[in-house]
């Protein structure tokens, strides 16, 4: 039987999380959660005791970059392997680097299931359960490429949209894709059956090995590929390889997900509304959280749904509503 092998990707920088999140401290290593024990965890563990938990057959692969290997091997205790960029590249490379380890240096068989997905998703269980019907829909060659879609909850205009051939089934063709559409054109996708783009992509390892020929023709091998990383697109795995697949399915996943990118959806699963040196006035601050890793104290009153994060790094006063468009004033405060 072909096995099955989960490919973690971990190479963000999560600027929209500045200033707790920034350079080689990314956001999936910020112990902001609570596992089960009500213990402090990032989502970097959190995911890999998931997917240990409820995929115990597959095998596991981390992709990152080299700034971020030490934090891996701080959190992550287990058996895995490690397939590290020598530079930051965007998903498309990196998912090529990962396979090429996993045909060159683990020797996993062309007929073998690959299944990416994020390593920052917070998703509950039945996410991890889909991986199965993903595994599937390989084997039984429903596509080269099978995706997982969530159906989403309202029309969103942060996500990217799948658009099957059809709103039925366990199992759909896709038509096309709609990145970040507005309200209204994702309110009429969602209407004809469109899904969540969640990152997560599903296909034989041979397909994928295909593919990087087309891009790398020289020696066989994983550290020749990886000194010439710098010669493959630097581009994302949905523009450079699922739009131009010649064929595309999706599983649908019904359940919670969210990317815990930016502060508004962060603090939905922060356990303290106040941490560190901070003291937060709750009765005057409803919704807003305080986060304080300097050592003079932080006092905050009369702010609310707003987030407070004081770091050696930098300090930040920003509603969570307008907490996804940091990223591009953080760039401004950097020049």
């Amino acid at each position: 039987m072909p096995n099955l092998h989960i490919v973690l990707l971990s190479g963000g920088s999560g600027s929209r999380l500045w200033p707790l999140s920034s350079g080689d401290r990314a956001k999936q290593f910020l112990k902001v959660l609570r596992d089960g024990e009500g213990k402090p965890e990032s989502m970097v563990q959190r995911t890999y005791r998931k997917v240990r938990s409820l995929c115990p057959g597959a095998d596991v692969t981390v992709a990152t970059c080299a700034s971020q290997a030490s934090w891996l091997a701080d959190q992550v205790q287990g058996d895995y392997a490690l397939a590290v960029e020598p530079e930051r590249r965007d998903t498309a490379p990196a998912i090529m680097l990962a396979c090429a380890h996993l045909a060159w240096e683990q020797g996993a068989d062309p007929a073998d299931t690959v299944v990416v997905m994020p390593i920052d998703s917070y998703v509950d269980d039945a996410y991890y359960a889909r991986i199965a019907d993903l595994d599937r829909a390989v084997q039984g060659d429903a596509a080269e490429l099978v995706l997982l879609g969530v159906e989403p909850t309202y029309p969103s205009e942060k996500y990217g949209y799948i658009v099957p051939a059809g709103p039925e089934g366990d199992l759909r063709r896709v038509v096309c894709f709609t990145e970040k559409p507005d309200a209204a054109t994702a309110e009429s996708l969602i209407s004809q059956g469109a899904l969540w783009n969640c990152g997560v992509f599903a296909f034989r390892l041979s397909h994928l090995m295909g593919i990087l020929s087309g891009y790398y023709a020289g020696e066989p091998g994983y550290a020749a590929l990886r000194a010439a990383y710098g010669t493959l697109p630097k581009n994302s795995f949905d523009y450079e390889v699922v739009e131009r697949a010649g064929s595309v399915a999706v599983v649908p996943y019904a359940g919670t997900w969210k990317d815990l990118g930016t502060w508004n959806t962060l603090t939905e699963e922060m356990a303290e509304r106040a941490s560190g040196n901070a003291v937060l006035d709750e009765a005057t601050c409803p919704g807003t959280y305080v986060v304080s890793e300097v050592g003079c104290p932080v006092v905050v009153a009369g702010i609310p749904d707003a987030v407070v994060v004081a770091t050696p790094d930098g300090v930040l006063v920003c509603s969570k509503e307008q907490s996804p468009r940091l990223k591009e004033l953080v760039s401004k405060a950097a020049q």
